[in-house]
């Protein structure tokens, strides 16, 4: 992998060089971004350069503590940051020039943003005096990017770009996390000014709500102390916050049974015995049916979105809900909240855990523990060719499930989510909110990134790894070691499987047998590539791939025709479940 100094890989400056940092020269607005992202940890950003920002690219030259990984297409580059970002905790950069690069960002910060992901986006621009001019590969990205951005700057003056740095750090990392851009001008990298680097943050307006309301913390015990028939919906805010240990003692305390969204997976220990798995259109048939009977229903860190509620007028009919969460503007948006817990996470349920105690609900943990034996995640295994399901159960297993995994998006990532058994948070990197096609594998670089010493795993359809298959060049380059998954079935599967069920079998478009050969794709670019196409070979392959230090793209040819089970249809509640082979 690229060379980093100790400093680098920590995000932990020493006295020393933060010293030197601090000096108050005469600096550049390039020298003095530069100087303010290592001043607040910044290990790697990730980038592709253009006219806009030579300035920038000219100082890292000549900057021997800036680490630089330069992607082959500006989405990877910011596919790549947000993987840093979702597995490490820490603010993901990314940085691009002005017009078409800044615009080939736009996924990937609609990305972040709807799943709440810690970035600074860097752009640079045309000079200040040629904005609004239609200046050559002028765009006004800040204007562009403002529905699906926290926060964004134009940077106008060289003067104001330490504290907007410090600014963008402190808002995309706090109260709901997000993505912040810094548009920075050509010329404004270009001036020259006095260095300082503010201490602290002062802005006017923001102050996200940490420590919760205490009466809504006893209302909030009183409902425990009350309910027969409790249920707890974990999502990602519990990983955000970095609560799982305090989401984990609830739960031992209380002995409410849990559910954790597609993007909570992890932040409750999938091996735990109140566990019942994910819930939602493609969740566990104990989960939705859990949902459906409660009496008391606890959102920690969840947002209630469609694809968890289904119709949301018959979602969890019988239940008083209690809701935590940082953001006031997402309690009562969907489902009607009877008790609003504004707050960190993290600070709540410690508030919570003060005095909360075991609630009276013996027989509804005998039902839902009864519930789980009996209908069990399952699919119709072949010892003729290669079930998808088989692929990911096999990961899992030899990996103990401690591995960081990210996914694409389609039926893999369903599959993953159903049958990868999540140990830790911070294992499970995927796009939720966009569905975002070509994250998995970029994303996944940015986990290695971040994260050296972990297996990183990075499963995606054949769809998907086609959108961003550019990036094999920079694992081939740094010898990034990550093992790239392909679920190779020849068809663009989720649509697929909705035209089957949907749309009566009227398939449009989907075919995708004019899809290269994987394996020479990766040796093209320098990656070793290996197939399988039976369990023995995938058993086999998987070994190797395990066993080589650097790269690996394994081709796994699937069974096209298989759907992802359990399934609800749109406009059905969710305990209105398709079963598939075990129905």
């Amino acid at each position: 992998m690229t060379a980093q100094t100790e400093t680098q890989k920590s995000g932990v400056l020493t006295e020393e060089l933060r010293k030197e940092l601090m000096q108050p020269d005469n600096i550049n607005g390039s020298e003095i971004l530069l100087r303010s992202l290592l001043l607040e940890g910044v290990e790697c950003v990730f980038g592709y350069p253009g006219g806009a920002v030579l300035y920038i690219y000219d100082a890292m030259h000549s900057n021997p503590h800036f680490n630089h990984l330069l992607t082959r297409h500006e989405q990877g580059a910011i596919h790549a940051a947000d993987g840093y970002a979702r597995s490490t905790g820490k603010v993901g950069v990314c940085i691009a020039t002005s017009g078409p690069g800044a615009t080939n960002l736009v996924t990937g910060i609609a990305t972040a943003y709807m799943d709440s992901v810690p970035l600074v986006i860097i752009t640079g621009n045309v000079a200040t005096t040629a904005i609004g001019t239609d200046a050559f590969q002028e765009a006004d990205i800040t204007g562009i990017t403002m529905p699906i951005t926290k926060h964004s700057y134009l940077v106008r003056n060289v003067e104001d770009l330490p504290r907007i740095i410090h600014e963008a750090f402190h808002i995309a990392n706090t109260g709901r996390k997000g993505p912040v851009l810094i548009d920075i001008p050509k010329d404004v990298s270009a001036q020259v000014t006095s260095f300082y680097y503010p201490k602290d943050v002062h802005i006017r307006g923001y102050n996200p709500t940490v420590k919760p309301n205490k009466l809504q913390v006893e209302r909030l015990l009183e409902a425990i102390e009350q309910a027969e028939r409790p249920v707890i919906l974990a999502g990602a805010g519990v990983v955000a916050s970095g609560a799982h240990e305090e989401l984990l003692e609830f739960v031992n305390k209380t002995h409410i049974p849990v559910t954790t969204t597609l993007l909570g997976l992890g932040g409750f220990p999938s091996a735990h015995e109140l566990w019942m798995g994910m819930p939602g259109m493609h969740g566990t048939y104990t989960s939705n049916k859990a949902l459906q009977g409660c009496d008391l229903l606890i959102g920690v860190g969840a947002r209630f979105d469609d694809r968890v509620t289904m119709k949301v007028q018959g979602f969890a009919p019988n239940a008083r809900i209690a809701h935590i969460d940082v953001d006031p503007a997402e309690i009562g948006k969907t489902v009607p909240t009877s008790i609003p817990c504004v707050g960190d996470v993290k600070e709540v349920l410690k508030a919570v855990n003060k005095k909360a105690k075991k609630a009276n609900n013996d027989e509804w943990v005998a039902k839902i523990t009864q519930m789980k034996k009996d209908y069990p995640l399952g699919y119709q295994d072949s010892e003729e060719g290669l079930k998808p399901q088989y692929v990911i159960e096999m990961l899992n297993e030899t990996t103990n499930g401690e591995a960081i995994v990210t996914t694409d998006v389609g039926q893999h990532q369903m599959w993953t989510a159903q049958y990868y058994k999540f140990n830790q948070p911070r294992s499970w990197i995927t796009s939720g909110g966009l569905g975002t096609m070509g994250y998995g594998f970029p994303s996944a670089i940015g986990a290695q990134m971040g994260n050296e010493d972990r297996l990183v795993i990075s499963v995606n359809g054949d769809g998907g790894m086609q959108m961003c298959s550019q990036e094999l060049a920079i694992c081939a380059i740094h010898n990034i070691p990550v093992k790239i998954v392909v679920i190779n079935n020849q068809v663009l599967g989720m649509v697929r499987q909705w035209q089957e069920i949907i749309y009566d079998n009227r398939y449009s478009h989907i075919d995708l047998a004019g899809s290269p050969d994987f394996v020479k794709l990766a040796e093209a670019y320098g990656v070793k590539g290996l197939r399988a196409t039976n369990k023995e070979e995938a058993q086999k392959v998987w070994k190797e791939a395990m066993e080589t230090d650097g790269p690996v793209l394994i081709d796994f040819v699937v069974h096209k025709g298989e759907n992802v089970y359990p399934m609800v249809t749109q406009g059905n509640t969710i305990d209105t479940m398709l079963m598939g082979d075990s129905e």
